[in-house]
């Protein structure tokens, strides 16, 4: 994102930084690009975000609910309460949001704040965080304090989003080896959507972004192939592109020199569509949506990596209207959009 785009950075209601601003109240901040964007890429990165948001509120309230529950009371609209107690729309917490080019420290920052003070939450707290991404922010805060004593720099100074040259020492893979959720490809759309591109370099960032906080090389792999169906999508790749078995073959040179785990491979390939465990969403992004959320157990992120990919191939112009008018923050996710549509067309 842009770097004079102040409204990306933690805002707080009082001078102790109590209570922070919440996206929907950083409305008066916003500020549109001064030249037009290119429509039709507006509309795929639009698409992502928004259909993100949209399988996160879909499946927010069902949370943790098994299959067996999902099959007697499937979900056919938006709602609210449940499990996180959600008003209707509300969405747990925003996709990645970087600054300038890739600072994968910088994104560790920003998720600190999430942990620590509900930076981008739709509640203003933190809640429903993974145990590898808890897990992985103790370590970054141990190595801050420790970094912090080494070269004599204070915390607040190493928490601020100027970037500093001496933390090109910092070690920024924190990740744990073996941690095994999918919480890394929930909310990696918008490292693709910023480096679309350059293939190359989506692929690799979509993977390092991931690495950070997941160090298992499956959930790397997984992350960098997602990033290439999403570029792929952005280009306008045919569903039967996307879902080719030979897409990894076909577009191999993005990958650079690390090949793809055979295990990962294999899902490329096909091994995903085995019975029960594959459905065509009939051409339409309402039908997966639903289908991926009553599914039961982990409905919002299952709905939420089905949305990012899925919404980038449909469009937003595609999206049911009327679930649309109930996102959360919509206009702050427009404006963001926006300036990542306009960053590709300039």
């Amino acid at each position: 994102m842009g770097c004079k785009h102040i409204w990306l950075n933690p805002k707080y209601h009082d001078d102790n930084q109590q209570t922070i601003c919440k996206p929907n109240e950083l409305e008066s901040f916003l500020c549109n690009p001064s030249q037009p964007v290119d429509r039709k890429l507006l509309n795929r990165i639009l698409g992502s975000l928004i259909g993100l948001a949209l399988g996160d509120a879909l499946g927010a309230h069902v949370e943790s609910r098994p299959h067996e529950y999902m099959i007697e009371h499937p979900v056919k609209e938006f709602d609210g309460g449940g499990t996180w107690s959600l008003a209707k729309g509300q969405i747990i917490n925003f996709s990645l949001i970087m600054r300038c080019g890739f600072d994968p420290y910088d994104q560790l920052v920003r998720y600190k704040c999430w942990h620590k003070n509900g930076y981008m939450s739709s509640t203003g707290k933190c809640f429903a965080i993974g145990s590898s991404t808890r897990q992985c922010l103790n370590v970054f805060e141990q190595r801050q304090r420790d970094f912090a004593q080494g070269n004599k720099i204070s915390l607040e100074d190493l928490d601020s989003f100027n970037k500093l040259e001496i933390l090109n020492s910092f070690d920024i893979n924190c990740g744990i080896n073996d941690a095994t959720d999918n919480e890394g490809l929930m909310r990696r759309a918008s490292v693709p959507l910023l480096f679309h591109q350059d293939p190359k370099k989506a692929v690799e960032y979509s993977g390092r972004s991931a690495k950070i906080i997941h160090a298992n090389q499956n959930i790397y792999d997984a992350c960098r192939y997602y990033g290439a169906l999403i570029v792929a999508a952005i280009q306008g790749m045919a569903k039967t592109e996307l879902l080719d078995p030979d897409f990894y073959k076909k577009q191999e040179d993005w990958f650079g020199s690390e090949l793809l785990q055979e295990n990962v491979r294999k899902i490329t390939e096909g091994s995903y569509k085995r019975k029960n465990g594959y459905q065509d969403d009939e051409n339409t992004f309402e039908e997966g949506v639903l289908a991926a959320v009553n599914r039961g157990d982990n409905t919002d992120t299952r709905a939420a990596i089905y949305g990012q990919l899925s919404s980038t191939y449909y469009g937003y112009k595609e999206l049911p209207s009327r679930w649309v008018e109930h996102v959360y923050a919509v206009k702050f996710i427009t404006c963001m959009d926006k300036w990542i549509a306009y960053q590709n067309s300039n």
